[in-house]
């Protein structure tokens, strides 16, 4: 049990609906996996961001960039923060496991536009994680909106996974 600090942003299992957790409330950590924390708060399983965790008295993640130096959203932060995104029943982030297939940028509204698809199309943490890309993607500099699609063509396979990440997982024959 930890006892929350200050109020804390978190998304509600598996619907992903943003809600948020009162401070001086009691919550149980059923799960820490790639930074972020699974809890059950008020009987609901709720998932709270790793870069919130010293909200709840934890450790948190950093996810930090350079000062901009121009009004530009850079694909090398966008990728940065994807890699920071894991997926919640495997220790490997969104990238190395070859979920993240197309990253659009658009200088002039802001926004970033990101096609992903999960390991399989009936996971029901999909919500959760497009939650997770969207809540990651708008802390990098200049990134207004950031919309997710989910997308299952080509459908995923463990032949898209990084090397390290088959290694990882012990899919690597």
């Amino acid at each position: 049990m930890v006892l929350a600090q200050e109020d804390t942003p978190a998304r509600r299992v598996p619907d992903g609906t943003p809600l948020t957790i009162p401070k001086n409330t009691f919550v149980a950590i059923t799960q820490a996996l790639g930074g972020n924390y699974t809890l059950v708060y008020n009987g609901q399983m709720v998932r709270v961001d790793g870069t919130d965790a010293d909200k709840l008295g934890l450790e948190s993640e950093k996810l930090s960039f350079p000062e901009p130096v121009d009004d530009q959203i850079h694909a090398d932060q966008v990728w940065q923060a994807l890699g920071t995104v894991y997926d919640p029943e495997i220790p490997v982030d969104l990238v190395n496991l070859g979920l993240v297939y197309d990253v659009r940028i658009d200088q002039d509204a802001k926004q970033v536009e990101i096609d992903m698809t999960l390991t399989a199309p009936s996971c029901g943490m999909g919500p959760v994680l497009v939650g997770d890309v969207e809540y990651r993607v708008k802390r990098v500099p200049n990134v207004k909106t950031v919309n997710v699609q989910l997308v299952f063509d080509p459908p995923w396979s463990r032949d898209m996974m990084s090397e390290e990440a088959q290694l990882e997982t012990g899919m690597f024959y």
